[in-house]
């Protein structure tokens, strides 16, 4: 998401898209951002941990004091932002420490600051939400060793050897070593794209669905499209899957532009006809896809979270979501950090601690394929057993 394969080095190169593929922190009409000089906490009482952490109201055992710096949009964008912090909250509860406090950028040259002002109140662990974090995260690491820091999505961490953030993303350091205290969440894309396309490949009737990313030198919406085709052809061998690319850069286009989306999604229903399920991996824009595929009276799949709550526009036609388990992510890590067993660097979740998923049908559960959740099923005990294969060997690049 560099210099491990081309397209995670492309992808570690740009800092203008909010979310690795999804909507990332898309603003919500009616909300309004908290920036660096208010910051606040939930008003809310904190999340059940996943794994059953224990409740807001349990006696405090934990001093760590928390604090989440999200990417711009709001807090409660049932999107990164809102799942990252829901984690943080859960995992507050679990150890038994203060509510944790969230600042919300009101633009990206706000990130550095923002890191900065619970460094300067001397908290313990900072969340940062998002790839666009990721070089702010790597400097406030380098720059204050005994902080802890966790970065959303933010990897492969790329550090030169003296443990800064590389600009040249030939990433000669050990971030590991040299920054012991920072943590990043990754998510294992081609496995929650497998399942979507189980559902996808059942709900089809022409045999024929579509993906659309947002740029092809986008390592994690490579793996999504890849594990979308292979998951598709586990239930139908002869299924034609058809996948296209808004553009081969980082420009807006990519991930910012929903209006283009929309009219790159129409072109491409236009060339391929017989398409009955789409499948977005392009944040914002993707939401011009979701668009366009409602338009067209298909059915439509959304990525990162289940966008029948970020993005319900897009209610009428969504099948189902490719799903990354942010809260979770956060929440445990949390749970090691202090339990005093987390280790730093590059994290994967996936199917075998739960990282990963798909969402349910909604409204349009009626197309579901009635084995679809049985083939999810025996789809996720291969993945946690380590028998089924759902990225080709070059996954995350189309080289």
């Amino acid at each position: 998401m560099h210099k491990r394969s081309l397209g995670l080095t492309l992808f570690g190169a740009v800092a203008i898209i909010v979310a690795a593929c999804g909507g990332g922190a898309t603003p919500t009409p009616g909300q309004s951002a908290v920036t660096p000089s208010q910051p606040t906490t939930s008003a809310s009482a904190p999340a059940e941990s996943p794994s059953g952490g224990a409740s807001a109201s349990a006696p405090a055992t934990s001093t760590l004091k928390i604090g989440v710096v999200t990417d711009i949009g709001t807090l409660n964008d049932k999107n990164f932002n809102e799942y990252s912090f829901k984690g943080a909250e859960a995992g507050a509860a679990a150890i038994g420490a203060q509510a944790p406090t969230a600042i919300v950028p009101a633009s990206a040259a706000e990130y550095a600051s923002s890191i900065k002002s619970f460094i300067d109140q001397k908290f313990d662990v900072i969340v940062t939400v998002g790839f666009n974090l990721a070089s702010g995260t790597v400097q406030a690491a380098h720059d204050n060793p005994n902080t802890w820091f966790i970065g959303v999505d933010q990897s492969p961490i790329c550090v030169t050897a003296d443990g800064l953030p590389d600009a040249t993303f030939a990433c000669a350091g050990d971030a590991k070593t040299l920054l012991p205290k920072y943590i990043s969440v990754n998510f294992a894309e081609d496995q929650a794209g497998y399942l979507a396309g189980i559902v996808a490949a059942g709900a089809s009737t022409k045999n024929e669905i579509g993906a659309i990313g947002g740029t092809s030198v986008c390592a994690p919406c490579v793996r999504y499209i890849q594990g979308y085709e292979l998951g598709a052809k586990s239930v139908k061998a002869d299924i034609k899957v058809v996948s296209a690319y808004v553009t081969n850069d980082f420009s807006n286009a990519a991930f910012q532009d929903q209006a283009g989306g929309k009219l790159f999604a129409e072109g491409f229903l236009k060339t391929n006809k017989n398409v009955d399920v789409l499948f977005q991996v392009a944040g914002l824009t993707g939401n011009g896809v979701l668009d366009a595929a409602c338009d067209a009276k298909i059915l439509g799949i959304g990525v990162d979270v289940d966008q029948y709550r970020s993005y319900p526009n897009a209610a009428p036609c969504l099948l189902t979501s490719a799903t990354k388990s942010l809260e979770l992510a956060v929440s445990e890590t949390l749970k090691q950090v202090a339990a005093s067993t987390a280790t730093p660097g590059d994290v994967l979740y996936d199917a075998k601690n739960d990282g990963i998923g798909v969402a349910v049908g909604h409204d349009n559960s009626n197309h579901w394929a009635a084995d679809s959740q049985t083939k999810i099923n025996a789809a996720l005990a291969g993945m946690k057993d380590g028998s089924l294969k759902t990225c080709p060997d070059k996954c995350g690049s189309l080289k």
